[in-house]
């Protein structure tokens, strides 16, 4: 019997386990991660190197960079999360990988050591969508949240809302027609000189400022679910450019909070008037922008006012994490999805 066969039968009799140890790889983008994760909820151990000083002085993510130190990272970072989860490597049920989205040679390192390590142990692969790994950092966080409820799936790379109607049983109700929210935030970061990773930068000086700047979204699509970002940034870029062709000064923190006022209030009303309308009473935000406090700020505000109940993950599970993986390699299993074969290959785009 082939390596898949027996895969097969395995994946299938773990729907039935009570207690499934997932070892789960994320190494989409510019962070290496692992971590183990029991029954989708519980975190075991969740080992994080960051890049963010490499890439700093680049000003933005260098992929082949990336790349190398995924390589340099991973080995260590699998047996410092089993040493910390204090389990062996028998103990393992399965492992889940992010496949997609992402940088081609960052997510290839993952991936080719979790079909490496599944083989070697004779274990399950499961490919895990880091987009869907987003949505199921909030099952860490709020161990009793269950679908259905309305997603504001806000990142780097996608802006959208989403009904999530079962663990993976999504709907795309809307998203962004030309720039996600996170390339805004670091594009405008860029422009107003701030260091990389741009999103916290904005929402650190944001708070020094005042909203006094009239930057504003289309209205073009104002009676949609859909967004566009596009123009905002394009307003913010041209007027820092103009004040400095003229050599006027420029306020950045008031610039910063004009801008984070305008696209948080268009997230914002969007997600809940979604939420509303959906009945499901639950609003839930994942991805990366999620970790901003003015959103985070206005979404709970505007629940309250509308009687819905509002879920983000705590601020460490907001950017990329392994542990996310795990719990949606948890919930993939039980729904008998996702199962790979030795010749899984990464992606740099996956569908919401």
């Amino acid at each position: 019997m082939n390596y898949y066969k027996r895969m097969e039968q395995k994946f299938s009799a773990l729907k039935n386990k009570k207690d499934v140890i997932i070892l789960a790889i994320e190494s989409s983008c510019d962070e290496t991660s692992v971590a183990v994760v029991k029954n989708g909820r519980e975190v075991l151990s969740n080992i994080v190197a960051s890049q963010i000083d490499i890439h700093r002085r680049f000003g933005g993510v260098v992929p082949e960079v990336a790349s190398r130190n995924h390589i340099l990272a991973i080995s260590n970072l699998f047996e410092e999360a089993l040493a910390v989860a204090d389990i062996d490597k028998a103990d393992i049920d399965a492992v889940a990988v992010t496949y997609g989205a992402g940088l081609i040679g960052a997510l290839l390192v993952g991936v080719n050591f979790a079909k490496a390590l599944a083989y070697s142990l004779d274990i399950p692969l499961i490919a895990v969508s880091h987009v869907y790994g987003h949505i199921c950092a909030n099952y860490i966080s709020h161990q009793k949240l269950s679908p259905p409820f309305a997603c504001l799936m806000v990142s780097g790379g996608h802006t959208a809302i989403l009904q999530v109607e079962d663990y993976f049983a999504f709907k795309l109700v809307g998203s962004t027609v030309d720039d996600a929210v996170g390339e805004c935030f670091d594009k405008v970061a860029r422009v107003l000189d701030l260091p990389y990773p741009g999103g916290p930068e904005i929402d650190k000086l944001a708070k020094q400022g005042q909203n006094i700047y009239h930057f504003s979204v289309s209205n073009a699509l104002k009676n949609t679910y859909n967004f566009s970002f596009s123009g905002i940034k394009t307003a913010v870029v041209n007027f820092v450019h103009n004040k400095m062709q003229k050599n006027e000064q420029i306020n950045k923190a008031d610039i910063a909070c004009s801008f984070q006022e305008a696209v948080t209030e268009e997230l914002c009303e969007k997600a809940v008037k979604n939420a509303v309308e959906s009945k499901t009473g639950k609003l839930v935000v994942a991805g990366g922008v999620g970790a901003n406090s003015r959103l985070k700020e206005k979404l709970l505000a505007k629940c309250k006012e509308n009687g819905v109940d509002f879920y983000a993950p705590v601020l460490k599970y907001c950017t990329d994490n392994a542990a996310m993986i795990g719990s949606a390699g948890y919930f993939m299993m039980k729904k008998g999805l996702g199962l790979a074969d030795i010749n899984l290959t990464a992606k740099a785009n996956v569908e919401l």
